[in-house]
Parts: C-alpha cells; sequence; structure tokens
C-alpha cells in the first residue's frame, strides 16, 4: 500500500480543512501524484481536495461502507498516485454516538495509517502539550507521529510551547487573520467558488517540514486487500444512459456512488440545470447541493420543465436532499417562493437552522416504487430544508436511523420518481437497480 499520512484535528474548527488542503497542495507542487481521502459523509472538503489534485477525492466511512469497503476504496483509488493524503472528521477520536466507529482515529486503525494531529493553540502555551499527550495516548492502537501547531501568535509562543514538547511537531503555523475560506448554512463554500484552499500550500511550505511528514508516510504497516480493479456489473453488456445533475445547485456526489453506476452498466452524461438542456438519456439521478440559493433561476431554466415532462412519461428519477426539494412544487425562501419541478406532492420551506444531521439506515418497504422491496443501504442527512407534503403523498422507505421527510419515513415517491432526504452511499444492488429500470424504460420507448 502506497505511503500515507492521516491529518487529524483536536475538534472542528481547529484547522485541519486548511492544513490538509495546504499539505495536498505542497507536494503536488513537488511534482508527486497524491491521492486524496476524506473521513466521513462530508462532500464539500473532498471538492477542495479534488480540485487541488485532479484526482476525486474520496469519501472513508466505516459506518456506510463497512471496513472492507474503506479499504477497498482506498486501495482501488490509490493506483497511480505516489502518497495518500487523508483528512479527518471532527476530533480524532469522534466517532458514532460517542464510541470508535467511524472516527478518523477508527479510518486510521483500518489503513495502519500514521496521524498528525492538528492543534489550534490560540489562548495556551503548555497546556497544549498536555492535550496532545491525551490524545497520544487514549488509544494506544493509533500511530500519533506528530503534531502541527496553529494559529502560533509568536516566536516567544512558540517557544513556551516547545519547552515541554514530547512528540514530534511537524509545524508551527502563525495566526493570519487574512487567510480564510468564506462559510454558508452546510459549511464551506464549494471548491469552484473559491481557491482558497489551494492558497495554503505556500503557507504549509514556509512553516511545515515536509521532508520530516514524507518519512512519516512511510511508517504506515501494510494492510493488503483484495478487489477487482474493474468490476464488471450484471448489466455490462447492456448501455444505459444515466443523466447526471452537476452544477452550482447540484455538487453533492460520492464518487464510488458514480463508479459503481458505471460498473453496472451506465454511460453517464453530467449536464447542468441551471444551464443546459436536459440531454436524450434513460434514467436521471440529481443529487444534492444548494437549490435554495439558485432557485430563482431554477424556475425559469430550461430542464425544469423538460425534467418534469420526462417525469410524466415514465423516464425513472432518483433524487437525494437538494434533489428532492428541487422536484417539489416549490421552494420558499423567507418571503419569496419560487416555482420547481412540481412531481411530487409537497413544497419546500427553507429554514433558520438544520433540520436533520446525521448518519440514516433505509429499508424500501414497497416494491412499487424505483428500487425494489427489501433493499437496504446506510448513508446520511444533513439539511436546512423542510419539505411538508400533501396528504396523500407516498412514502417507500423507512429509516431505523434518521429523520428523513417526516416521522423516520423517507424516499417520496410518484410513479418512477423517487426522492428522499439520506445521501445514500450505492450498493452493488442500490446501483444495478437504478441501471435496470433505466433499461426497462429505454426499451419501452
Amino acid at each position: 500500500m502506497i505511503p500515507r499520512i492521516v491529518i487529524a484535528g483536536t475538534h472542528s474548527g481547529c484547522g485541519k480543512t486548511t492544513i490538509a488542503s495546504g499539505l495536498m497542495a505542497a507536494l503536488i507542487k513537488r511534482g508527486m501524484k497524491v491521492q486524496p481521502f476524506k473521513v466521513g459523509p462530508d462532500f464539500i472538503d473532498p471538492s477542495h481536495h479534488s480540485a487541488i489534485c485532479k484526482r476525486p477525492s474520496r469519501n472513508l466511512d466505516p459506518y456506510m461502507m463497512g471496513e472492507t469497503g474503506v479499504l477497498e476504496t482506498f486501495s482501488r483509488a490509490s493506483v497511480g498516485a505516489d502518497i495518500a493524503v487523508i483528512e479527518g472528521v471532527m476530533g480524532l477520536y469522534d466517532g458514532l454516538e460517542g464510541v470508535d466507529c467511524g472516527s478518523t482515529a477508527h479510518v486510521a486503525k483500518i489503513l495502519q495509517a500514521p496521524v498528525i494531529l492538528t492543534v489550534n493553540v490560540k489562548g495556551m502555551s503548555r497546556s497544549a502539550n498536555a492535550t496532545v499527550q491525551g490524545y497520544r495516548h487514549f488509544d494506544e492502537e493509533v500511530c500519533l507521529a506528530g503534531v502541527i501547531f496553529n494559529q502560533v501568535g509568536s516566536f516567544r509562543h512558540r517557544q513556551m510551547i516547545e519547552t515541554s514538547l514530547k512528540i514530534p511537531a511537524f509545524g508551527w503555523i502563525p495566526h493570519n487573520r487574512e487567510n480564510s475560506v468564506e462559510s454558508r448554512h452546510l459549511g464551506l463554500c464549494m471548491a469552484h467558488e473559491t481557491n482558497a484552499m489551494a492558497a495554503f500550500g505556500p503557507l504549509i511550505e514556509e512553516y511545515c517540514n515536509i521532508d520530516a511528514i514524507l518519512e512519516t508516510t512511510a511508517k504506515g504497516r501494510d494492510t493488503p486487500v483484495s478487489y477487482a480493479a474493474s468490476r464488471k456489473g450484471k448489466n455490462a453488456d447492456e448501455t444505459t444512459t444515466i443523466a447526471v445533475a452537476y452544477d452550482e445547485a447540484f455538487c453533492f456526489y460520492y464518487q464510488d456512488n458514480l463508479d459503481r453506476l458505471r460498473e453496472q452498466g451506465a454511460n453517464l452524461i453530467f449536464f447542468s440545470p441551471l444551464h443546459d438542456a436536459l440531454p436524450d438519456a434513460d434514467a436521471l439521478y440529481l443529487g444534492g447541493g444548494y437549490p435554495e440559493l439558485y432557485a430563482s433561476e431554477l424556475q425559469t431554466a430550461q430542464a425544469t420543465g423538460q425534467i418534469r415532462s420526462v417525469a410524466l412519461n415514465g423516464m425513472p428519477l432518483y433524487a437525494e436532499c437538494g434533489g428532492l426539494t428541487y422536484l417539489t412544487r416549490d421552494i420558499t425562501i423567507g418571503s419569496d417562493t419560487m416555482k420547481m419541478v412540481g412531481v411530487l406532492p409537497a413544497h419546500t420551506i427553507k429554514m433558520d437552522r438544520f433540520q436533520a444531521l446525521g448518519y440514516a439506515h433505509a429499508h424500501c418497504t414497497t416494491g412499487d416504487a424505483l428500487l425494489p422491496h427489501g433493499l437496504t443501504w446506510r448513508g446520511h442527512e444533513f439539511h436546512y430544508t423542510c419539505v411538508e407534503c400533501d396528504s396523500d403523498a407516498r412514502f417507500a422507505l423507512t429509516l431505523t436511523r434518521g429523520r428523513g421527510i417526516c416521522d423516520g419515513k423517507d424516499g417520496m415517491y410518484e410513479g418512477r420518481t423517487l426522492a428522499g432526504y439520506t445521501h445514500a452511499y450505492f450498493s452493488d444492488r442500490f446501483a444495478d437497480s437504478l441501471v435496470k429500470i433505466g433499461n426497462r424504460y429505454e426499451k419501452e420507448r
């Protein structure tokens, strides 16, 4: 397995995203091929990784993927790369409901990867080392190789920390109010809106010992795993064209999901509901994103009416979160209401605080919808919108974990349109089901 390093943090907001992204940029400048990863279900940080490294960043999430899935994705995605940089999630030991599962530490142990801990030292000096020692010894199975201190106030501040340092320090990042990345209600701005993350490369080059970090990456123990480099799915001999919405409004997709659709025989065509006409296709996949930010443009976009037309004519449509809200009748934001596709019996309201945040576990409880009865999968939900449904709305999914659209019900469906709040991590069977129904529609029309 290739050299690898995990950039972890003591907590959210300590600077690990900027440090991980800056390290990627610095390594790219050295001529290395860097494969980026992100622990957890996040979509935003991977967009910055991908823009910097010019390789799709992959999510590594033991809850959604299982430990074997983490190893398979890591091994498959790392082919052709010189080094893997894995950005952690939240604090190093923060996992599902207070346990290890899904934490950065969990992934580091699965991959047998050394960890560099990011510590924001604003407001403390010697206490920073007490914090580091606590993280170092909390789980002896985690290889905590060193630390990067962030928000160092001065050379004197550094000296006060170094006096009691008991673990290698790979970097001392100074306090800098000018370097920042704008945020909004779902987190940082996406990579297509700012290149600020790549700009942290020179900062890492100047204030971190990259040679020492590279030496550390080689200390990870080998964790061999067998995987199929090219898995030919059941439908691979039949080509199904799936149109995938991808633009400023719809940009939340797990790269593994797109790969699985291709493995099952799908030809993916990416288009922009904001700017393009709907391409000729056998099925449509609408991911999450920010349709609420572009509601006025979507209201008048050519594709909005076209999507309504093909849905009413039986084209299979699968949508998640932002895609769900786009398929309702309208979206209300403050005093303004904008018309949307209107194929689902509901309307959407943008709220002032998040309405759901956490993992989901879904079961398909009807055979009348897009996916087969009994299919189960795991995913994640995080949204600021509320979908208010008509009394006759039908739901295909029951959640044993998560909130869904209402009261643990998700996956509202009409005809061959299925949409829910859950961002699903596709299994092979999930992808196979979407491709099969696209095949069926192609033969019918």
